[in-house]
């Protein structure tokens, strides 16, 4: 019998069709169902703990495909990540990954090394951020950090705009919303946040971005670091928990995914408040499916302009959200939107999380073929709701391509009234 984590891999072969590294490489060891069974065999002492071992099961987008479609109801990503660390303990990981995770566990250092990065990038040679690359993305296609964090931005900018009464708060089931902004919205992509908070005034929604929020964990437990994410996750609830919240928004599927999924099960491990965790879960709801649910197209009238857009479904939003395809459906109501779907909308971009910096080549691969098929549909704007995948597909993507990478509330945001396409400034 399976125990909890799903031991019964048939070894049918349904991932392989769905596995963006088993397509991309074409070799056994890249399938979900060879990582599977190592980790039996590595269980069983049939294999033991080496380099290239970690090196299999590391090199996974943690995309949640194969479990989505495995008949036999495998918890592969809970499995891998068990097995990461294992294999992170007894082999170590690459420095840049080992300083990720460091960061991430404080607040304080996540606002030191932003703000080390900023001064970084305005000394750097151009000619330097031409060559040098994270992977094999140049540093020169890397978004520009916030000029002030996203979360101080909006906290001055709400209190000198005070007294913001709901138009429709008496017929919104949801009146008063926590905003969990993450790390990227908060230091990288504030055009998201602010698109955000304008939507969500304009609809009438009373918005609290709690300032004690921090990193959802994921990278971290992605990377072996589940001893540091107690703390996070502790944080997180106790301001997200916080009395007459009717809504937890994310913009950020991965974000939404930690908080809605995993923060229940860690929470019981750890001997956290389960009662909390259990709360915030049920109140998790992205941004795209918020204002489906709360809000009429009608409300987002056509400005002076009609906009070109194709989207890329991050995978966590398809196999992690409750509504993965809100998004879309978003684009098809705005009437000021042309919507072409690409090909590939639904393939893994290739970026996963830290992917793109691991193993640059195969994450490469995958991308350029995103890009071809983006190009193809005429869009002027490449859609796409994670903050990874907007990384790694703007990525590849120069002036030529006439392609520009946003969240679906920058094109919402576009068609308010008030704003005639100015996305970064707080209404």
């Amino acid at each position: 019998m399976a125990d909890s984590y799903g031991q019964n891999c048939n070894r049918c072969g349904f991932c392989l069709s769905v596995c963006p590294t088993y397509l991309a490489q074409g070799t056994e060891d890249a399938s979900p169902r060879a990582r599977i069974q190592l980790i039996d065999f590595f269980s069983d002492h049939r294999v033991g703990s080496s380099e290239k071992l970690k090196e299999i099961i590391s090199k996974c987008l943690m995309c949640g495909n194969c479990a989505s479609i495995c008949p036999s109801g495998i918890n592969h990503p809970e499995r891998y990540v068990r097995m990461r660390e294992k294999m992170i303990r007894d082999h170590g990981d690459m420095p840049g990954i080992k300083s990720l995770v460091y960061l991430l566990a404080k607040e304080s250092r996540i606002r030191m090394a932003a703000g080390a990065a900023k001064i970084a990038r305005k000394i750097v040679p151009q000619v330097f951020a031409e060559k040098y690359r994270l992977g094999s993305i140049a540093l020169k296609q890397f978004p520009v950090l916030n000029k002030v964090p996203f979360r101080a931005a909006a906290r001055d900018a709400m209190t000198h705009k005070p007294g913001h009464k709901s138009k429709a708060a008496s017929g919104l089931k949801y009146g008063r919303v926590a905003y969990f902004t993450g790390c990227a919205t908060n230091y990288l992509f504030d055009d998201t946040g602010f698109s955000v908070l304008n939507i969500l005034r304009h609809m009438g929604v009373e918005v609290i971005i709690p300032e004690t929020q921090t990193c959802c964990g994921t990278p971290m437990l992605f990377h072996g670091g589940r001893e540091k994410v107690k703390s996070n996750v502790n944080n997180n609830l106790a301001c997200l928990d916080a009395q007459g919240i009717d809504a937890v928004i994310v913009d950020c599927p991965t974000c939404g995914a930690a908080l809605k999924n995993d923060y229940p099960a860690l929470a019981k491990e750890f001997g956290l408040d389960q009662d909390a965790a259990n709360r915030v879960a049920g109140k998790v709801v992205d941004i795209s499916s918020f204002i489906m649910a709360h809000e009429s197209p009608e409300n987002f009238p056509q400005n002076d302009e009609m906009i070109r857009v194709t989207y890329h479904q991050p995978c966590h939003q398809r196999n992690h959200m409750p509504t993965p395809g809100s998004a879309q459906a978003l684009l098809n109501a705005l009437k000021g939107v042309e919507y072409t779907q690409a090909l590939d909308m639904s393939s893994c971009c290739g970026g996963g999380g830290t992917f793109f910096y691991e193993y640059p080549e195969v994450s490469r691969g995958i991308a350029k073929k995103k890009v071809a098929n983006a190009k193809a549909t005429g869009a002027d704007f490449w859609v796409t709701d994670c903050p990874v995948c907007r990384i790694n597909l703007g990525g590849y993507l120069d002036e030529s391509a006439g392609l520009t990478v946003v969240h679906p509330a920058c094109v919402a945001a576009r068609f308010l009234p008030d704003l005639k396409g100015r996305t970064r400034q707080f209404n």
